[in-house]
Parts: structure tokens; sequence; C-alpha cells
């Protein structure tokens, strides 16, 4: 029986805008000695239905989507006591680097990986009037480091966070790609973000800076609240929906 092309991993790929060697050099960068073009060619031609343990981890620092929406019909199954595992081991390749355990959150952080609300107001000069971005969004956690990647079909915008948690201090910068058809034309707008942590780890409120249309330099709330802490597929399919807007949508 012939394999069924892997085409959700390839996808992501090239909405990043990586060729396949990109992707395979992203991956070397992250630890994965053995990664190649062909090792991202067989994931994409369906050949390898389950990835070993360390490159499922390292896809999703680089592509920042849940292994789970990467297209891959088994996951992590069959880790062996050497670490493993999966299916994707080139006969050609370099021996193979052990799987390493993810980094232990540091005390008082938490475990921030799952589904979260995102929330922001902004100022439209054009319309005369505040409104809000509204996401579903998958937060995955590698240490202090916290990648955000907006819900497909939670919102015609495709919106991106990078993160960086120091006690209860959040910090990073965001992207968000609007629409072709929305208000905004398909711009791309971007700034910085820094929030802070209520003592229960499952509210983040702060604020975003970035560039107007006019080159002014604009600013407004922003909040991300915890929904469940699954990232399965089945999961957050759930979420591929538009959250309830009460001002309206930046799309």
């Amino acid at each position: 029986m012939s394999a069924t092309p892997n085409t959700a991993l390839k996808a992501v790929r090239m909405g990043l805008l990586m060729s396949q060697d990109d992707l395979a050099r992203a991956l070397r960068a992250e630890g994965v000695a053995s990664a190649s073009k062909r090792l991202v060619q067989r994931w994409e031609a369906g050949e390898t239905a389950c990835p070993r343990p360390l490159h499922a981890r390292a896809l999703e620092r680089v592509t920042r989507t849940p292994i789970e929406l990467l297209g891959f019909t088994t996951v992590l199954a069959q880790v062996h006591e050497d670490g493993r595992g999966g299916h994707d081991v080139e006969p050609d390749s370099p021996a193979p680097v052990p799987a390493q355990p993810l980094p232990t959150p540091a005390p008082g952080r938490g475990a921030y990986s799952g589904i979260w609300l995102s929330r922001y107001e902004y100022y439209s000069s054009g319309r005369s009037g505040t409104y809000e971005g509204l996401h579903h969004v998958v937060i995955l956690q590698h240490g202090s480091q916290l990648t955000v990647r907006s819900v497909p079909g939670s919102s015609d915008s495709l919106l991106t966070i990078d993160l960086q948690v120091d006690g209860h201090i959040v910090t990073g910068t965001w992207a968000e790609q609007t629409a072709q058809d929305g208000y905004y034309r398909g711009a791309r707008y971007h700034g910085a973000i820094q929030m802070l942590l209520d003592p229960t780890g499952r509210r983040m409120t702060g604020k975003w800076v970035g560039f107007g249309k006019e080159f002014d330099i604009n600013s407004g709330p922003w909040e991300l609240v915890f929904q469940e802490a699954s990232t399965s597929k089945a999961t957050t399919a759930k979420y591929g929906h538009r959250p309830d807007s009460v001002k309206g949508e930046a799309n």
C-alpha cells in the first residue's frame, strides 16, 4: 500500500517560507545532527509515520506547532530504553544523538503548555474606534521559553508570539499576518510585548507596542487566558472557531 503524503507538515514548512534544506538546517541547529533534506522528504512523502522523540521535539521548536498537528499518524510511539524510538533513523546518517528530556521548568513557573485565549486591543485611526483581536492559541513550553501560535480557524489572521518567562515577568515579540481580504489587506504587523503572570499561572496581562501604518508607535493592552492543558489534535480542533467578540477583530 502506498504511503499517504504528509500535507500538514509541508503546509507548515511552506507557511514559514522554508525549503526542505532550510528545515533540515534549522533542525540541525536544534541539535539533531542527522537531520537532512532526505529526512524531510521522507516525512513529507509519508514514508515515516513516527518521528524519533528527539526529532519530534526539534520539529515543535522550529515550527512552533504541536507535533500532533504536523501530520504524523503515530507520534512518539515505542520509545526504547536507549531513547531512540520512532522509525526515521537513516542507515547512512551519523550516529543518532540520544534524545534529551525537555528542560524542567524552574520552581514557580509551572507548566504553560496548552490552549489559551489571546485578546488585545488596538485603535484604528481609519475607523476612528478601538477594536480587539481575538485568537485561540497553542502555547508550547520548552524550559523558560514559550512559543505561541494561533489555532487555525480561530481568526482570519495568523498570530505568532515568542516569549521568555522570568519569574512572574513575561517578555517577547509578536507578529501578525492579516487576512488578504480583510480591512488591512494582508499587511504584516510586529512588535514587542511584556506581561505579568498572575499567582495562579493561568492568566498573563500586559501591553504590546508596535509600529502603525504612519510609522508611529502604538500600544495597547494584551492578555492571555488559559483554557486547557491538552495540545492534542482533537483538543486543538475543538478551538478552531472564532472566540466570542465584543468590539470586532483584527483581520
